[in-house]
């Protein structure tokens, strides 16, 4: 298990004060803090090192060039990737799937060809084929999600079929905390020769993420989710495909040889890593992962899903608190939405904060979702490594006092 204590103590925003209160940080789906080492890696890159990387040849150049290809290892094996070449540096999971809708989409997809997602997808995950959809002529098909919160699976099972080409769904929803089961989804889909892509953006953070198990053919997450700088994404891509695939942005860095009238391409993944890339940020983001890989994703897991057990029994005993998603934490992870007394999420959200609580009000970019489950928002409490119970403990009397506001009726 994890000493959330000791933790606590390598994230120096945790000792921050908001209107008075000691911060509640549990908006962790939208954003993760960062602990001192991320930081330091980051100041240590601009004081030491600052210079553009696979061009010079200089001292500097060659020590930033290492340290980010080393990072590109390091996610590699943290996803157990097979070689650190299937592993694309983008800018967040969202550039990552409109590579791939662009990209592979763009050449393999036409009319009559299917699109698998589900309604409950992030905007991220829905957009960027409905886009290529519209010029392609290609269809989109949604597996729909059981009251309970979880996709119902024989309606995957009808779905997917000759017509699909590609299944996309989020590993984990960023409202209902469920663990979808994409491993099975993969099989479904290459059962029918079509392809498997991934969400990861709140999975691979949080539980541990092998696309061996996965089986999938793209995964694609974020740096800033999992303790890293903002700014960074990752594409995993099986190598074949990789290498079938037209590049999505042109110039520098990304080239074999340029004449006036045409060019040709550099290898995978740099035909994917046009111009200079974020390389300060990538270098801090390979300390978060050996933070992570430190303290093990299987403690991270166990933590957040015994975290997330207690903050679903203490929500439920609000009178007019209601839950979304699956109530079983086994197949949930630490994102516990919820519409709380007819109040409004932005109401619930502002009137938490006076206390210092940090959660998110809105539709988390899942509109779609939010009408299916008939609602204008949710609040959103997240949770990671370094929350504890008594901070949930502070979010419930937070609620409290928000009902207490809005009814007139005392808190005891």
């Amino acid at each position: 298990m994890l000493d959330v204590q000791a933790i606590r103590k390598d994230f120096p925003i945790l000792e921050r004060r908001v209107n008075g209160r000691p911060l509640v940080y549990l908006d962790n789906a939208a954003t993760s803090q960062k602990p001192r080492c991320v930081i330091e890696a980051l100041v240590d890159y601009y004081e030491r090192y600052n210079a553009n990387i696979h061009r010079g040849i200089h001292a500097l150049s060659e020590e930033a060039t290492a340290a980010y290809e080393g990072v590109r290892a390091k996610v590699a094996a943290f996803i157990q990737a097979p070689q650190p070449e299937s592993v694309v540096f983008t800018r967040n999971t969202t550039e990552g799937i409109n590579l791939v809708a662009r990209s592979w989409g763009g050449k393999h997809l036409g009319p009559g060809d299917e699109v698998v997602l589900t309604e409950a997808e992030h905007h991220s995950n829905l957009v960027p084929w409905q886009l290529i959809a519209r010029e392609t002529g290609a269809r989109l098909r949604f597996i729909p999600i059981l009251d309970d919160g979880t996709l119902d699976m024989e309606a995957a099972a009808r779905l997917i079929g000759p017509k699909t080409r590609m299944v996309s769904v989020a590993q984990m929803s960023n409202v209902l905390g469920t663990i979808n089961p994409v491993g099975r989804l993969a099989e479904m889909a290459h059962a029918v020769g079509a392809l498997m892509l991934v969400d990861g953006a709140q999975s691979v953070p949080h539980i541990p993420v092998s696309v061996a198990d996965l089986g999938c053919d793209f995964l694609a997450f974020s740096s800033h989710k999992m303790l890293g700088p903002t700014g960074v994404g990752v594409l995993y891509g099986r190598l074949d495909l990789l290498e079938d695939m037209d590049p999505y942005m042109g110039g520098g860095s990304m080239i074999r040889s340029v004449a006036l009238e045409e060019s040709s391409w550099g290898e995978v993944p740099h035909k994917f890593e046009a111009g200079t890339p974020n390389i300060a940020d990538t270098i801090a983001f390979g300390a978060a992962v050996d933070y992570l890989q430190d303290l093990d994703m299987e403690n991270v897991r166990a933590h957040e899903r015994e975290l997330v057990g207690y903050a679903l029994e203490t929500l439920g005993e609000l009178d007019g608190m209601r839950i979304f998603g699956p109530l079983d934490p086994a197949i949930r992870g630490g994102v516990v939405s919820f519409y709380y007394d007819d109040i409004h999420p932005h109401d619930v959200g502002t009137v938490v904060d006076r206390d210092g609580v940090a959660i998110r009000a809105g539709h988390h970019c899942c509109q779609p979702l939010m009408r299916r489950l008939g609602v204008p928002a949710t609040a959103r409490a997240s949770f990671y490594i370094y929350n504890t119970p008594e901070e949930v403990d502070v979010l419930v009397h937070a609620l409290k006092k928000a009902k207490e506001l809005f009814s007139g009726v005392g808190i005891g």
